[in-house]
């Protein structure tokens, strides 16, 4: 089972006194002025990264998320899974590190993304269409086969 979680991330200085702190990336001794506090663990500021784009999570924001034990930036999370991390067309669940195509606030598989009239597949620069929240080759959009609708604007 995959668990989605949004986490904060604190900066918090070292304790001069009291227990050593070992930091959760690189499991060596928190000896810098700061260190970040997330996921009931402390870090240092450069060990405690994005896994898909490598940010600073502690430079980007306050919030960090955990999904299929990634930690990710806000960015990559959505990038990746979408608002609900299921693919617009099959409803399935988008894996992570998997390519994903977007229009608007949709996310689809890469197989997932055609024609939903005709299944014709885009390549890059082909020109598709989102009407009544329906993707569209060029073809099925001028030719009017969704009723419905105006259409919305080309993507």
């Amino acid at each position: 089972m995959v668990f989605d979680k949004e986490e904060s991330v604190s900066l918090v200085p070292l304790q001069s006194k009291g227990k050593p702190r070992v930091c959760a990336g690189c499991n060596r001794r928190i000896m810098d002025r700061f260190m970040l506090e997330a996921l009931d663990r402390y870090w240092h500021e450069d060990c405690l990264k994005c896994a898909c784009c490598d940010c600073r999570l502690g430079d980007v924001g306050s919030t960090l998320y955990t999904r299929a034990n990634l930690i990710l930036c806000h960015k990559d999370y959505l990038r990746l899974f979408g608002m609900t991390g299921n693919c617009a067309a099959c409803s399935k669940v988008i894996p992570a590190f998997e390519m994903v195509m977007r229009a608007r606030e949709n996310v689809y598989h890469l197989d997932c993304f055609a024609c939903q009239l005709c299944n014709q597949r885009f390549c890059v620069g082909d020109k598709f269409f989102l009407k009544n929240n329906m993707i569209l080759c060029q073809l099925d959009y001028e030719g009017g086969h969704q009723n419905g609708n105006s259409a919305d604007q080309a993507l």
